[in-house]
Parts: C-alpha cells; structure tokens; sequence
C-alpha cells in the first residue's frame, strides 16, 4: 500500500498559498457582491420600465388576467387539450366578422337579383331600380 507523504517545508511556502487562497475568497466574495449589485438594478431598472405598480393602479383586472395568463403559461397549459380549445373558439370569433360581412354581402346580391327579376316581369326598366314608373313609350312597352 503507498502512502502519500506531503514535501517537507520550512513554512514560508504554505503560509503564501494561504495568502493566495485568501485572496481568491476575497476576489470571489467582490465578484458575488458586484453580481448581487448588478442583479438588483436590473430587475429595479425592469420594473420601472415596465410600469408594474402604475399598471395595476389603472386596470387591476387587466393585470389579474394577464398573471393568470403568464401562470397558465408557465404552468405547463399550453400544449393541453384546453388549450386547443380555446384557441378553436378565438380563431371562430375572430372569422365571425369576416363571414357576416360575406353572408350580407351575398344576400344584398340576391336580393337585388330579385328586384332585378321582379322589375322585368312587371316590365320595369331593370337599371331603373323598384319604385321606378313603368316606361309608357318606346319600343317593347305594352300600350
């Protein structure tokens, strides 16, 4: 069995690697404080850029919602089933405007269609439009 056997030495050389090491601690204690330091004004730096405290004091449910949003997110909601859900519906809400707009539209051109037709039977000038006064004269009218 081999057994480890520190160098022997007058005193002078471990006394200066107990100053270095000293200082080390000394230099890892600044930098932890300066990180410290650094770290504080940035979130304090943050918070007044973002307005938190203004924020809550003019639309606290807003704010409510939207921590509950960023809880709902970090909790791991996103990818459920839920979530598709939700999101199913907001696309449906948000096309619901675009398909009114098409299904008026479409029923102003039938309508109009109709008018058109119901303008020619009666024997209407067509691009006249309804309520116009049947033509007395003029080729193809009924004397």
């Amino acid at each position: 069995m081999t057994t480890f056997q520190s160098p022997q030495n007058n005193g002078t050389s471990g006394s200066k690697d107990n100053d270095g090491f000293g200082q080390r601690v000394d230099q890892i204690g600044v930098d932890a404080q300066q990180l410290w330091t650094d770290a504080r004004s940035a979130v304090t730096g943050l918070s007044e850029t973002l307005d938190i405290r203004g924020r809550v004091d003019r639309n606290p449910y807003g704010m409510v919602l939207a921590a509950v949003g960023v809880g709902y997110v970090l909790g791991g909601g996103l990818f459920t089933p839920l979530t598709g859900r939700i999101l199913k519906l907001g696309v449906r809400l948000a096309a619901l405007p675009f398909v009114k707009d098409e299904l008026l539209g479409m029923a102003e051109a039938a309508l109009q269609g109709f008018q058109t037709g119901q303008a020619n039977v009666n024997g209407q000038n067509p691009s006249a439009g309804i309520g116009a006064a049947p033509r007395t004269s003029g080729p193809g009218t009924i004397s």
